[in-house]
């Protein structure tokens, strides 16, 4: 008996917290409070605690998160900033919006994640500030990075957009540079319901930057200090965020408890490689992503089944048409363009069932030993 198994399923969540959610939004419109109020200070209050740092300033995407962080971190034309080749392509939209160039590094082979040691040899004169991306909800190699970074006077800024409530040897994901972002797209472990993101720091002067830039250049009122944006996080937004948040911890404990199942299910199961998690992170789990042959047709095989995935992420930045214009070519980062074509990512989110990672499993081994004996024969 087949099982319908759902990449994410939005729609658990927004049942179980409809009331909560709706209590929001009736304050909301009913108050017309819908650009920078109260509940927007109170969720930046809330998750700036949550991660362990001083400051959080609501902004209109992760993606803005990102390029708003190193803005205020001096980024700007004719800088280079380093990131993995291996992340989605937000993370060097951000540099370029910048007016600065993504210089890309290649990953590790087990973690899929920046390798830390490939980072000096892409140093340059020009470069200012390094990008570790926490990707699939694993917290990046830090500490070498940050040492690094501290030799050479770079900024780090950690894209934690997957990494809600991840740490790295105990500390938080979104404290470990001088400034960090955060995206709250749906689908994230802590999503709004539409777009939205956030900056979080302990640097007086990074905060105060990022609040200047996101709502126009502007302080005090009608005063443009500089010519900034509109990248405010919507008051209503905010406010499904901040009655989301307290739910996070024991979300991101189910997810754990999911992949820890997958891994110990997937462990007698040959054809597939689960992404490796280091022993001293705690990851978010945003993603469960394994290493497959014929990953295409494996896909299908799944899909025909009733099982959503993913892929993340299909072309390693450097081969991405948009970033044709920087010179790369294939070869130049084999590891990342080694695990392109194997990457899968399965379904994951806080309520899937034990019958549904059970089915997931039996598919995906049955669908590996179809496609390796279909190419055998």
């Amino acid at each position: 008996m087949s099982i319908t198994v759902p990449f994410v399923d939005l729609r658990a969540q927004a049942r179980e917290l409809h009331d909560e959610l709706l209590e929001v939004f009736e304050s909301v419109t009913s108050r017309a409070a819908y650009t920078l109020g109260p509940e927007g200070a109170a969720f930046e209050a809330a998750f700036a605690e949550y991660c362990g740092v001083r400051f959080c300033a609501g902004v209109s995407s992760g993606t803005d998160a990102v390029r708003l962080a190193l803005q205020a971190a001096g980024v700007g034309p004719g800088d280079e900033v380093v990131v993995p080749v291996n992340t989605f392509i937000a993370t060097a939209e951000a540099v370029s919006h910048c007016g600065a160039t993504p210089v890309f590094v290649d990953c590790l082979p087990d973690t899929a994640n920046v390798d830390p040691g490939r980072i000096e040899a892409a140093l340059t004169a020009r470069t200012k500030a390094v990008v570790p991306v926490h990707l699939y909800g694993q917290p990046a190699d830090m500490d070498p990075i940050l040492a690094l970074a501290a030799r050479r006077g770079l900024a780090v800024v950690e894209d934690a957009c997957q990494a809600h409530g991840a740490l790295y040897k105990g500390r938080p994901c979104g404290s470990l540079g001088v400034s960090a972002a955060f995206s709250f797209y749906p689908g994230k472990n802590l999503g709004a319901l539409g777009d939205g993101g956030a900056v979080t720091t302990s640097s007086p002067e990074a905060f105060q930057a990022v609040t200047l830039l996101r709502n126009h250049g502007e302080h005090p009122k009608s005063v443009h200090a500089a010519v900034g944006y509109c990248n405010r996080l919507h008051n209503l937004q905010a406010g499904f965020l901040a009655a989301k948040l307290p739910y996070l911890p024991a979300w991101n404990e189910a997810r754990r408890r999911a992949a820890a199942r997958c891994d110990e299910l997937l462990a007698g199961v040959p054809g597939v490689t689960p992404i490796a998690v280091r022993g001293d992170v705690v990851p978010a789990r945003h993603l469960y992503v394994v290493l497959v042959d014929d990953r295409d047709a494996v896909r299908e095989k799944l899909q025909a089944a009733g099982i959503q995935s993913g892929i993340h992420y299909p072309t390693p930045l450097h081969l991405t048409p948009a970033y044709a214009s920087l010179g790369y070519g294939p070869g130049d980062f084999p590891v990342a363009e080694a695990i392109a074509p194997r990457l899968l990512s399965l379904p994951m989110f806080p309520e899937i069932s034990g019958a549904q990672i059970d089915y997931v499993v039996e598919q995906l081994a049955a669908a590996v030993e179809w496609t390796a004996r279909a190419v055998g024969e």
